[in-house]
C-alpha cells in the first residue's frame, strides 16, 4: 500500500464518521420539521409559518453531498439511509393529503376562514427531497458509469 493509498483511506475513514453525524443531525432536523409542519397544518395555521424549509433543505443536501463525496472517494459499505427521508416525507404528504380530503379541505382553511398553505409548504419540501434524491441518484449512477 502506497502512501496516497494511506492517505485516501484514512480521509475515507475521518470523512464516514463525520457522514454519521450529518445524519443524525439531519435526522434530527427532519423529524423537528415534520412535527412543527404537521402541528402547524393541524392547528390550521394557528402558529406562525415556521420558515425552516430553507434551512431544512440545506442541511439534507449537505448531508447529501457530503455522502456523494465519500462514495467518489471510493467508500464501497455506502448504507442507503437517506432514503429513509424521502419515504417519510412522501408518507407524511400522503396521509395529510387524504386527511385533509377526507375533512373537505377542513385543514386548508383558518379558524377565521382564511385559506392557508400548510399543505402546500409541505409539498414543496417533500419534492425538494425528492429532487434531492433524484440527483443524488443520477450522480450515483454516473460515478459508477465512470469506472
Amino acid at each position: 500500500m502506497d502512501i496516497n493509498d494511506k492517505k485516501i483511506k484514512e480521509v475515507r475513514k475521518i470523512e464516514s464518521a463525520i457522514n454519521k453525524n450529518l445524519f443524525l443531525m439531519c435526522t434530527l432536523v427532519t423529524l423537528a420539521t415534520m412535527v412543527l409542519m404537521t402541528v402547524n397544518f393541524i392547528s390550521r395555521g394557528s402558529f406562525l409559518p415556521t420558515n425552516i424549509g430553507f434551512f431544512y433543505l440545506m442541511v439534507v443536501l449537505i448531508y447529501s453531498l457530503h455522502k456523494e463525496f465519500i462514495r467518489w472517494l471510493g467508500e464501497k459499505k455506502s448504507r442507503r439511509q437517506g432514503e429513509y427521508f424521502v419515504y417519510s416525507w412522501v408518507l407524511l404528504t400522503t396521509a395529510l393529503y387524504i386527511i385533509n380530503f377526507f375533512s373537505n379541505n377542513y385543514f386548508g382553511y383558518s379558524k377565521e376562514g382564511y385559506s392557508v398553505s400548510t399543505l402546500a409548504d409541505i409539498s414543496y419540501i417533500t419534492m425538494e427531497v425528492l429532487g434531492i434524491f433524484v440527483v443524488t441518484r443520477v450522480m450515483k449512477i454516473f460515478f459508477m458509469l465512470r469506472k
